[in-house]
């Protein structure tokens, strides 16, 4: 028998960002086949982790979806979902909100700003870099700041068997982003999920802060979304302009539900400036950063294809985005 090692990975009561947290279950097996109801269910001390007062701690966490861990031997991560003893859902667990459906292709653009000693990877001790402009897409030293740590998190998540399809260097300095593809609403989210912990989890061994704040610098410099591009099958094989414009409509009449579960402070970074549009504003264009909704300028040619949302902030859970999604798009005329 092997002693294979499973890491139990959720989400906590914290608000109004929820954090990540794990613990690691070591299980007897002759081996193990990826199946994750072969896994069982586990429990954790919920008044540790705001999820429950101590009198009545007790949570469950059920597996949901099981990925290999490049960082051990013999070795698993787990997304889970927070569960009462009752065996009903947790009133933190967002996963359950959403429905799976593989028709829904999902890309997150995570953006998120590499911190130390206080700064922004780069930053001076004292004042500020040069202004923006050098940095997005960068190369060369003093235009990127992290860039081995980031090609670590690039591998890892690879190994991870994530389908992370890019990285780049963004407009602020110390800035970066990654790029995860789904087909799925659920895999685009636990993705999403696990990145995010591998991010995490690999910065300790840089002694690096990973701030997700929408707008870790405050003045004129960009802050972090997590831009969410969303294509149905009927978008992406009958399309049409009445069609994209009718979704971007439908968007637009449920622009508050959708702000409201968006992330934190989004507001300091949804100002009209620096490529976004003002969090009380709607709006949609072809190839506008400007937009609430963008339309791709390879979508506006054809009218086939996918709508990116960019009002998500960087720390917005993806869980919730997603529902609001498929929410909004029910109630499309198309």
């Amino acid at each position: 028998m092997n002693k294979i090692k499973f890491e139990y990975i959720w989400l906590d009561g914290y608000s109004p960002e929820q954090n990540l947290r794990s613990k690691t279950k070591i299980l007897e097996m002759d081996s193990y086949d990826g199946d994750v109801s072969k896994l069982p269910i586990w429990a954790f001390d919920g008044s540790s982790t705001k999820q429950a007062e101590g009198h009545f701690s007790d949570l469950l966490i059920y597996p949901k979806r099981v990925y290999p861990d490049p960082a051990r031997i013999d070795a698993y991560l787990v997304i889970c979902e927070v569960y009462n003893p009752d065996g009903t859902p947790h009133v933190s667990n967002t996963r359950h909100k959403l429905e799976e459906d593989p028709d829904l292709w999902v890309g997150f653009e995570q953006e998120y700003v590499i911190m130390k000693d206080g700064l922004p990877l780069g930053f001076p001790e004292n004042g500020f870099p040069a202004p923006q402009g050098p940095y997005y897409c960068a190369v060369g030293t003093g235009n990127v700041a992290g860039r081995e740590f980031v090609e670590e998190h690039l591998d890892i998540c690879l190994d991870a068997e994530l389908n992370l399809s890019g990285i780049n260097a963004e407009v602020m300095l110390g800035q970066w982003e990654y790029q995860v593809f789904a087909k799925g609403a659920l895999k685009a989210a636990d993705d999403l999920i696990l990145s995010r912990y591998l991010l995490y989890r690999l910065s300790e061994e840089y002694d690096y802060i990973i701030d997700l704040h929408p707008k870790p610098v405050k003045g004129d410099w960009n802050g972090s979304g997590m831009h969410t591009n969303f294509s149905t099958k009927a978008m992406r094989e009958i399309g049409g302009e009445k069609m994209m414009t009718e979704i971007c409509e439908a968007f637009g009449k449920r622009h508050k539900e959708h702000m409201a579960v968006y992330g934190a402070y989004n507001e300091q970074r949804l100002t009209g400036k620096h490529e976004t549009q003002s969090i009380d504003t709607f709006s949609y264009g072809v190839s506008d950063r400007g937009a609430s909704i963008r339309i791709p300028a390879s979508t506006g040619k054809t009218w086939k294809g996918h709508l990116e949302d960019r009002r998500p902030a960087s720390n917005a859970n993806p869980y919730l985005i997603l529902a609001e999604i498929q929410k909004t798009l029910k109630t499309a005329s198309f």
